[in-house]
C-alpha cells in the first residue's frame, strides 16, 4: 500500500512543477479535492476533529520507547530490517471466532493484543500508536467502507491512545480498543503533521513525534486493490519512518506479520522474539474467558524453564550451620601468626586480633548483653573497631554500625530505634547519645578493664550464644518517611555472602585488602570480613586516608596491596593521584553504576575489574561481574551463590529475555526485613512466587533492570525515588521531609543534576512561607542537624510552586536547576586581590557554580563536594607551590583560604 501512495505523491508533485493537474487517481480529479477542501462542509469538520485530538494528547503523553539493544542514535535513520512472521492456523481460526463472539473485527482483537503487548514489554500503561487510515470507516462485523470526508488514495496517520489496565479484564480491553479505534476513524480529517504543530510537541532529531510505533492491518482483497502481488519476495532491507511498523495481512485462512525494525536499534533475533511473544499472548488471550490483560502469558515453556531455572541455577554448598565470628575463629586455629589487620601502623596478628575481640566479648558479657540485643558501635577506624565488632558478634549480639561523622541527631534516633542495650564508643563521641553510663563501654575510659578481661573464648552458653538466624548487624539506610530504616542481617545471609565472594571475585591468603569504607556502609562488611575467613590480610584506612587520593595511593602501595572495593568517586580519586595498579590487582566497583570513562581507564591499566551490585536488604551484593570491554556496555553479571533474580512486571509476571521491570532477589542473602517495621517488611519482602527461594521471601529492589541475551543482566535505574550518591544509598524522601521541618519552609523537592560523568548533585527546590526570607545557608545549617553530609544538597532553589504532574505527583522532572540563580541571602563580593581570582577561577571551572563565586563563599556552601574538593586542592597546589588541608574547605571561606596561602598558613592548627 506505501509503494501505491509513494507512486501518487511522486504524480503529484511532478503535476506541481509542470504547471499541469494530475490524472485522476482514485474518487476525484485534482480540481475537485482542490475545490472540496475549501467547502464549508470540510472546515467544520476539521475543526470538531482537531478539537478531539486536542483534548484526547492534551497532557502530552510520553513517547513509546522500546526496550533496545543499542542505544537511540542523536539523529534517527531510516534504514530498516524487514521479518515476516505468520501465526498459527489453528490461532488464526480461533481469532476468527473470538472476533465474532465480541461482536468486533479481527482487527479489533489483534490492536488489543498489540497494545496489551506492548505494555508489557515496555512497562507503559499509557500507550499511543500510528495507525494508517485512507479514508475508512467501519460498516460492520469484518466490513469497511469510504469516509465521504477524504477522498482519493489520501493516507494518514492516527494517534490511537489506550491505557492498559492490568487487572481489567481482556473482554473488555478488547472493547475499548474497538471503541477507540472507531473514534479515531470518526475524527480522522486532521494530518498527522498538523496535530503536531497544534500540539507544539517538541521536536526530537532522533524519532518520530508522539507516536514511535505503527499498526496497520489489511486482508488479502484490500492487498490486491492496492495494486501489490503478495506472493511477490520483498526485500529483508526496507526503509521505515518509525522505530517498528507491523502491517498485519490476513487470508482466509492465514495472518501474517510484515514487520519494518530500525536495525539501529534493534536486533533482528530481538524483533523475532517480539514476534512471538505476542503470538504467544494473543493465544493465551482467546479462549480464555475472564483473563485480565494483566494475567496474558508472554513465555512458551523453554522461555521461562530458561528464566526460572537454568540461569538462577546457582546452588553451592557453604558452611550454612556456622555464625560470620566462628569461620573467623577457625581461620584463627589454623594460622594464628599470620598478619590479620593493621591501621595507621598497629598491626595484629589473627591470634592478636582474636585475643583482643574475646576480651571485647566477656566486657560485653559481663554487663549483662547476649543473644537478641543490640549493640552500637561508634568509634573511629582502627584495629580496635574491628576488634569491638567482632567481640559483639562472639557475645551473641548483633551490632549496629554508627558512624562518628554522622549528625547528632541521626545517630540519637538510629540508637533509641535500635533500642540498644549497649554502645561500644569513646568518652567524647559517646556525648552525641542520650545513654546511662552503665549502658556505655568506652575505649579509653574503660580500657583497663576491657584489657583485664580473660582473651579466651567465652564459655559457650545455649541461651546467649548466637545461632545462625540470629542477626549479625542492624544497619541503618535512608528512608523515605524521612526518618532512617534499619535492615536486619543474619549471620547466615552474611556467611553465603562472604563464602561466595571468596569464588568470585576470589580471595586467597595471599591477598591483601584495603578497606576504606565506613561501617555504617553495608559494603564495609566484604572488606572486613572476607580477609579474615580466607587467612589474608585486612588494611584498614582511617579516614583520612580513605578520602585522599594521594594518601590512598600510599596506602595501597606501601602495602602491596592486591584489592581494593570502593565507590566509583574513590576510584577517581585514585586515578587522579596518579595510580597505575599492576596485572592480577582486583579492583571491585560498586554502590552506584560504573561509568564507561571510568571502567576504561581501569582496564586500561590492566587490572582485574568486577562491576558489583546488590541492596543491603540482600546482604551486600547480590551479583557480580568481570568487566574486560565496555563495548557492548557495562553488565552487572549474573546472581552469586545460592542467589535467584527475577525480573517481573507490575503484575509480577516474569518479563521476557531484553524486557525492563522491577529486579526481585531471592535465595541465601535475603535479609529478615526492617526492624520494627511489619508493614513496610510485607510490603517489600514477598512471597517467592516460584518457590526457589530458600527463605520463602523474595525482596523488591525497586530497581529497573532486564535480562540479556546471554544470561546477564543489565541495571536500568531506578523505579522510584531512591537515589545513589558518591556511592550511599539516598532515599529523596527523606531530605524532602528535612528541609519541610524548617519553620520557614512550606514544602519542598529534591532532584539529582547530573554535570557530567558521575558528577551528580543533589538540588533542592523549596517554597518559602509567605513573608519568610531565607537562603542556602540557612538551610544547609537547619539540615546538618539531621542528614550526614553526604545527604545535604548542593544547590538550594527559591521557587513560587512544586511542579505536579497531572496525577497529582511531585514532577522533579520540572524542577529547576542550577542554570537558574541560587537563592542567597547577602551581596556578592567579588575577589579583592590575584590569588583570591585565582582561586574563585579554579573553583568555578569545577563546581559550575549558580551565580559568581565571590570572596566571602565557601567551597562546599557553593556546590562542591568531596570529589570535588581534591580536584580544587590539587589545581591550588599546582598554582600556588603550597598545599593547604582538606578540612579547612569545609571551614573557611575563599578570602581566608587565599589568605593562608599569601601568609604560608597552610595547616587546620594554625587557624
Amino acid at each position: 500500500s506505501w509503494a501505491v501512495i509513494l507512486d501518487e505523491l511522486g504524480d503529484i508533485y511532478r503535476a506541481f512543477a509542470e504547471g499541469s493537474e494530475p490524472a485522476p487517481r482514485g474518487q476525484l480529479h485534482y480540481a475537485d479535492y482542490v475545490a472540496w477542501l475549501g467547502s464549508e462542509r470540510h472546515v467544520a469538520r476539521t475543526d470538531k476533529d482537531e478539537a478531539y485530538w486536542l483534548e484526547l494528547l492534551a497532557d502530552k503523553p510520553e513517547e513509546i520507547e522500546l526496550p533496545s539493544d543499542r542505544p537511540r542514535p542523536a539523529q534517527k535513520t531510516y534504514e530498516s530490517g524487514r521479518i515476516e512472521h505468520e501465526f498459527d492456523a489453528e490461532l488464526v481460526v480461533a481469532l476468527k471466532s473470538a472476533a465474532r463472539e465480541l461482536d468486533c473485527t479481527v482487527f479489533h482483537l489483534l490492536t488489543a493484543s498489540f497494545f496489551a503487548w506492548l505494555s508489557r514489554i515496555t512497562g507503559n500503561s499509557d500507550l499511543v500508536v500510528a495507525v494508517p487510515t485512507a479514508g475508512q470507516i467501519a460498516a460492520g462485523v469484518n466490513e469497511m467502507r469510504y469516509s465521504d470526508q477524504l477522498v482519493g488514495h489520501c493516507v494518514n496517520m492516527l494517534p490511537v491512545r489506550l491505557q492498559c489496565a492490568g487487572d481489567e479484564a481482556f473482554e473488555d480491553f478488547v472493547q475499548r480498543a474497538r471503541s477507540s479505534l472507531l473514534d479515531a476513524r470518526d475524527h480522522q480529517n486532521v494530518s498527522f503533521n498538523n496535530l503536531i504543530n497544534r500540539l507544539n510537541w517538541p521536536r526530537d532529531p532522533s524519532r518520530i513525534p508522539l507516536a514511535s510505533v505503527s499498526l496497520n492491518y489489511a486482508n488479502d482483497h484490500q492487498v490486491q486493490i492496492a495494486g501489490l502481488d503478495t506472493s511477490t519476495q520483498l526485500p529483508e532491507k526496507t526503509y521505515n519512518f518509525f522505530d517498528l511498523t507491523a502491517d498485519m495481512i490476513h487470508g482466509d485462512d492465514s495472518l501474517t506479520v510484515d514487520c519494518k525494525f530500525n536495525r539501529d536499534l534493534f536486533d533482528r533475533s530481538t524483533v523475532e522474539r517480539w514476534l512471538q511473544q505476542w503470538e504467544q499472548l494473543l493465544g493465551s488471550a482467546i479462549g480464555t474467558s475472564g483473563v485480565t490483560v494483566g494475567q496474558l502469558n508472554l513465555l512458551n515453556a523453554a522461555e521461562r524453564e530458561i528464566l526460572l531455572e537454568t540461569w538462577n541455577a546457582t546452588e553451592r554448598s557453604y558452611a550454612n550451620t556456622a555464625c560470620l565470628h566462628e569461620l573467623i575463629e577457625e581461620r584463627t586455629r589454623t594460622a594464628p601468626q599470620r598478619p590479620a589487620v593493621s591501621c595507621s601502623g598497629n598491626a595484629l596478628t589473627y591470634r592478636d586480633l582474636d585475643k583482643r575481640a574475646n576480651q571485647f566479648a566477656h566486657a560485653i558479657r559481663a554487663s549483662g548483653t547476649g543473644r537478641g540485643d543490640h549493640v552500637g558501635i561508634c568509634v573511629d577506624r582502627s584495629t580496635d573497631m574491628l576488634a569491638a565488632v567482632l567481640g559483639i558478634l562472639k557475645s551473641g549480639a548483633a551490632y549496629v554500625p554508627l558512624d562518628p561523622s554522622f549528625p547528632d541527631d541521626r545517630l540519637r534516633f538510629m540508637a533509641d530505634d535500635a533500642e540498644l542495650a549497649l554502645l561500644i564508643s569513646t568518652t567524647d563521641l559517646a556525648r552525641s547519645f542520650d545513654l546511662p553510663r552503665d549502658r556505655q563501654l568506652l575505649l579509653d575510659e574503660d580500657a583497663a578493664d576491657i584489657a583485664a578481661q580473660p582473651g579466651d573464648a567465652l564459655l559457650a552458653d545455649d541461651s546467649r550464644d548466637a545461632r545462625v538466624q540470629d542477626p549479625a548487624y542492624l544497619i541503618y539506610t535512608s528512608g523515605s518517611t524521612g526518618k532512617p530504616k534499619g535492615v536486619v542481617v543474619p549471620h547466615r545471609a552474611a556467611v553465603n555472602f562472604l563464602a561466595s565472594m571468596a569464588d568470585e571475585p576470589g580471595l586467597s591468603e595471599d591477598d591483601v585488602l584495603v578497606a576504606v569504607t565506613t561501617l555504617s556502609f553495608d559494603i564495609s562488611v566484604l572488606e572486613l570480613y572476607l580477609p579474615l575467613i580466607v587467612g589474608a590480610m585486612v588494611v584498614i584506612a582511617d579516614r583520612d586516608e580513605s578520602v585522599d587520593g594521594e594518601t590512598l595511593r600510599a596506602l595501597l602501595e606501601g602495602n602491596d596491596a592486591t584489592v581494593l572495593q570502593a565507590t566509583p568517586v574513590t576510584w577517581r580519586l585514585l586515578l587522579e593521584a596518579g595510580w597505575t595498579g599492576y596485572k592480577d590487582f582486583k579492583a571491585l566497583v560498586g554502590g552506584e553504576p560504573l561509568p564507561k570513562d571510568l571502567a576504561d581507564s581501569l582496564i586500561a591499566n590492566d587490572i582485574q575489574l568486577w562491576n558489583m551490585y546488590g541492596p543491603t536488604e540482600t546482604t551486600v551484593w547480590s551479583t557480580c561481574a568481570r568487566i574486560e570491554s565496555t563495548s557492548d556496555g557495562i553488565s552487572i553479571g549474573k546472581p552469586i551463590a545460592n542467589t535467584t533474580i527475577y525480573i517481573l512486571d507490575e503484575q509480577r509476571n516474569i518479563c521476557p529475555v531484553g524486557v525492563p521491570g522491577e529486579l526481585y532477589i531471592g535465595g541465601d542473602g535475603v535479609t529478615s526485613g526492617y526492624w520494627k517495621r511489619p508493614q513496610l517488611t510485607a510490603d517489600r519482602f514477598i512471597d517467592d512466587p516460584f518457590g526457589n527461594s530458600a527463605s520463602g521471601k523474595i525482596y523488591g529492589t525497586g530497581d529497573k533492570a532486564r535480562w540479556l541475551a546471554d544470561g546477564t543482566l543489565e541495571h536500568l535505574g531506578r523505579l522510584d525515588d531512591q537515589v545513589k550518591v558518591r556511592g550511599y544509598r539516598v532515599e529523596l524522601g527523606e531530605i524532602e521531609a528535612r528541609i519541610s521541618d524548617h519553620p520557614s519552609v512550606s514544602e519542598a523537592a529534591v532532584r539529582l543534576w547530573s554535570v557530567s560523568g558521575d558528577d551528580v548533585r543533589i538540588v533542592a527546590g523549596y517554597v518559602a512561607e509567605k513573608g519568610k526570607r531565607l537562603g542556602a545557608a540557612n538551610l544547609r545549617k537547619h539540615l546538618r542537624q539531621s542528614l550526614p553530609e553526604y545527604m545535604i544538597p548542593q544547590y538550594f532553589l527559591s521557587v513560587d510552586d512544586i511542579p505536579l504532574t497531572p496525577n497529582g505527583k511531585v514532577d522533579r522532572r520540572r524542577l529547576p536547576t542550577p542554570a537558574t540563580a541560587e537563592s542567597a541571602i547577602g551581596q556578592h563580593e567579588p575577589p579583592a586581590n590575584e590569588t583570591e581570582a585565582a582561586i574563585a577561577e579554579i573553583w568555578t571551572s569545577l563546581i559550575q557554580p549558580a551565580r559568581p563565586i565571590g570572596r566571602n563563599d565557601m567551597f562546599f556552601e557553593m556546590g562542591g563536594h568531596s570529589l570535588l574538593a581534591f580536584r580544587a586542592l590539587r589545581q591550588m597546589e599546582d598554582r600556588f607551590g603550597k598545599s593547604i588541608d582538606f578540612r579547612l574547605l569545609f571551614q573557611e571561606n575563599l578570602a581566608e583560604i587565599a589568605a593562608r596561602f599569601e601568609a604560608g598558613r597552610l595547616d587546620k592548627e594554625s587557624a
